[in-house]
């Protein structure tokens, strides 16, 4: 392999390692993001802010607090060497009476002398010593003698030691006069400004957030086959744009379920008028066995027709109030016993739920009839939480085959052991049923049963 191969080989190697980095990095990011718009908005928010005040509060450390400190320690450091000059200069103040007296009077000094010898072990430094560098800098440049300092054991004062030819003078000043301490100030000036700041993002956000979560619960119940009375558009004009879209949509698609139903009723009206008149022809025509046979035709096609245009006429206009669920079941279990068949029902939570009554009662009557038709035992449960409610059929038929589960749910397909045939033989039994499960926002699915037969379970949000 040449050089270049085993370059290029490298150049790949590294771009892969990297993007897999990279998107390693952007899945832990997308963890750890909030997940709901009103949260990423606060953040949105709050991140360039306190970016801004962390810059805002380096600059003003850097540019004031240190600018401020050296030059306040300058003007300590040179009050102690002009204090120095006098000590050299006046030899004939053998008491140092009038040097106090300066240091103190005109100055804000305290000064005294102790005897000449080593100077105390340096003692120890805080993390951040700005004042600790200032007055060492300006020490070493103004003075050029050995000295000791100590800004930690008195919390109010500076303790400076000079060594002289014959003492040591020691000067204790305020802190105030060599360090700019604003730290107080500047703290609640920050805390301050962002608190109004978020206080006033906070209830922008809630105001601007709380339309698009009406639009959503809106579109969330007409999903759910149930009306929003109080809804209407509000908030920004992106958001009344939205929620007009929606009432347009809404509106569009009540009139079209109208018109469906409008025409779906002229249709039956006709087609029954037509079944009428060949049954009172027939009975004009008398017995005979192929009488007999054209009735049987009949009826089978006033059964069909009923199916078909109740798969199409969907739940109509049934209105979604609060239904007893417990209860609901119990009424299956005992028409499943009347038919001869030995049902157990059980139920746990709230079990009252806004659902359109006699859609889902004929939803959950299709699944145990379906049980009922291949099983001899049927177990029907349900279970309440705060978001869902979830109704499972157990059987101990034959059940159907997983490659199957979704083909049994198309409307008119009609397999030998789909269990999704009707008496009548539309099948169209289970279309029926997931379409009313859909129409409340839920949905169907079929799985193995521990009873060894087929387990269908309705789930849809409460």
């Amino acid at each position: 392999m040449s050089t270049l191969d085993t370059g290029l080989t490298f150049i790949r190697t590294a771009t892969r390692r990297v993007s897999a980095l990279n998107g390693r990095l952007g899945n832990s990011f997308k963890t750890w993001m909030p997940k709901g718009l009103y949260a990423r908005a606060l953040l949105i928010m709050i991140v360039p802010m306190v970016v801004l005040q962390s810059v805002v509060a380096f600059v003003f450390m850097e540019r004031h607090w240190n600018t401020v400190t050296r030059r306040l320690s300058a003007g300590v450091v040179q009050d102690i060497a002009a204090l120095m000059d006098v000590y050299n200069g006046y030899p004939q103040d053998k008491d140092h009476a009038l040097l106090r007296r300066i240091a103190q009077q005109r100055l804000g000094l305290v000064v005294d002398f102790l005897p000449a010898g080593d100077m105390p072990p340096p003692g120890p430094k805080p993390f951040f010593s700005l004042l600790d560098q200032s007055l060492s800098a300006q020490i070493g440049r103004q003075i050029s003698r050995p000295y000791w300092i100590d800004t930690v054991g008195r919390s109010s004062l500076v303790e400076i030691r000079i060594q002289l030819d014959d003492a040591v003078m020691r000067v204790f000043a305020q802190r105030s006069a060599a360090y700019a301490s604003n730290s107080q100030i500047f703290f609640l000036w920050m805390v301050g400004t962002s608190s109004v700041l978020l206080i006033v993002a906070v209830l922008f956000l809630r105001n601007q957030i709380r339309p698009i979560v009406r639009l959503a619960d809106a579109a969330e119940s007409f999903g759910k086959g149930r009306e929003a009375p109080n809804f209407r558009p509000r908030g920004a004009l992106e958001v009344r744009r939205a929620a007009h879209a929606f009432i347009e949509m809404k509106s569009r698609v009540e009139r079209s379920i109208e018109q469906r139903t409008a025409m779906l009723a002229g249709v039956s009206h006709d087609l029954r008028t037509i079944l009428t008149r060949f049954k009172l022809e027939l009975a004009l025509i008398g017995d005979s066995p192929e009488v007999d046979g054209m009735r049987k035709d009949v009826d089978e096609m006033a059964a069909m027709l009923e199916a078909y245009l109740a798969f199409a006429r969907g739940d109509g206009g049934e209105v979604a109030r609060p239904t007893d669920m417990a209860a609901a079941l119990e009424e299956l279990r005992s028409d499943a016993e009347r038919n001869g068949h030995t049902a157990t029902v059980s139920f746990q939570g709230l079990p009252v739920v806004t659902v359109k009554p006699a859609s889902f009662k004929r939803c959950l009557g299709n699944l145990v009839s379906n049980a009922a038709r291949y099983a001899d035992k049927i177990a029907i449960s349900g279970h309440r939480d705060h978001r869902w409610l979830t109704i499972t059929v157990d059987d101990d038929g034959p059940g159907v085959p997983q490659s199957m589960r979704e083909e049994v749910f198309k409307p008119f397909l009609r397999l030998d052991d789909a269990r999704n045939q009707d008496e009548g033989g539309t099948g169209l039994g289970l279309a029926i049923t997931r379409d009313i499960a859909r129409s409340h926002g839920g949905d169907i699915t079929l799985g193995d049963s521990p009873m060894g037969g087929l387990r269908a379970t309705v789930r849809i949000p409460v």
